[in-house]
């Protein structure tokens, strides 16, 4: 993937990752179009940011993301990246029936929002000079997080779809790149991790990862070196440990 010249649209945009991705792109010489459910938000955001441009998207709503692809056909035909970031992380209690929404609502999100985002836009995507779709999954893809289980689950999915997307995108010849991004814990408002101390501050978290993307374009993942130790836990022998550390939080 290029890194500047695009027409990105982000979902999730109105605040952590996706936020910062957002700035950081339309820094780089990029058209960005962040996408969200609030509105407030997304108005905050184009006045302090002239050149972005948003509008409301609810990923968990299939009529909103159809209305979302009409409009981006009309609007910004010229759109060649997708960057799946919309999600939401919850504690989950296995043993409480009252979890259960909170499961479901993750699987709704996470993993359907990102696989009927994909099916929506690739059509527009196909064809187009550095088409890309990004999706953002975590390092607990590879070895879980206990305290949120469907979370976890639901990133694992997202790897593997991106997998499978990516050798069907090429067996077709369709000319888009698939990246995977996998950040470790990082300090935004998801899971309330903003003030911790052992989550990766999110400029650091940017920064190494858009330096990984400029070195290596072709890339198919992208891993920060604070999340290696837990996407790597599985080849190199440690996934054990590091499950019963990551069981330590939270507990």
């Amino acid at each position: 993937m290029k890194l500047t010249g695009n027409t990105i649209l982000i979902t999730g945009g109105t605040s952590g990752i996706g936020l910062g991705l957002a700035l950081r792109l339309h820094e780089a010489g990029n058209k960005v179009i962040v996408a969200g459910r609030r509105k407030e938000l997304l108005d905050e955001i184009t006045a302090e940011h002239p050149g972005i441009d948003a509008f409301v998207l609810d990923v968990s709503d299939p009529a909103s993301i159809a209305r979302a692809a009409d409009r981006v056909a009309s609007s910004y035909p010229e759109l060649n990246v997708l960057v799946n970031n919309a999600g939401i992380m919850l504690r989950e209690n296995l043993l409480d029936p009252a979890s259960l929404p909170v499961a479901e609502d993750h699987v709704t999100v996470n993993l359907l929002g990102t696989i009927r985002m994909t099916y929506a836009f690739l059509p527009l995507l196909t064809g187009k000079d550095g088409a890309a779709v990004m999706n953002v999954t975590s390092a607990l893809a590879f070895v879980p997080l206990p305290i949120t289980p469907t979370y976890n689950a639901t990133k694992a999915a997202l790897h593997s779809f991106s997998e499978s997307l990516r050798v069907q995108l090429a067996q077709a010849d369709a000319g888009v790149q698939v990246i995977e991004v996998a950040p470790p814990g990082v300090r935004t408002t998801m899971l309330d991790q903003e003030d911790n101390e052992d989550s990766m501050p999110l400029d650091d978290f940017l920064t190494e990862t858009l330096d990984l993307l400029r070195e290596r374009p072709d890339a198919k993942e992208l891993v920060v070196e604070r999340a290696r130790f837990v996407r790597d836990a599985e080849a190199n022998g440690s996934y054990d440990t590091v499950l019963a550390q990551l069981s330590g939080i939270g507990a």
